[in-house]
């Protein structure tokens, strides 16, 4: 359902998937994991709804931006 909500853009998930991915090539993957908490403590504290679907899409574009990055400095581009 994750991957739907993502390709079909149902929420904001494909922002938080498109931060992650961001995160996760920039930076490492620890950062990633501290953002997709830290928004979600924000929306905890804003509208009392903590949202496991938009910190799984944070995370999932985090694995992805760190497996690219790795693989760039693999090939040493």
């Amino acid at each position: 359902m994750l991957i739907y909500d993502i390709i079909y853009d149902v929420s904001n998930r494909r922002k938080h998937f498109i931060g992650g991915l961001i995160t996760g090539f920039l930076f490492t993957i620890l950062f990633t994991l501290g953002i997709a908490t830290g928004m979600e403590f924000k929306d905890k504290n804003y509208t009392n709804n903590w949202d496991w679907s938009d910190w799984f899409a944070t995370v999932l574009g985090g694995i992805l931006g760190n497996c690219l990055s790795t693989i760039l400095i693999i090939i040493n581009i």
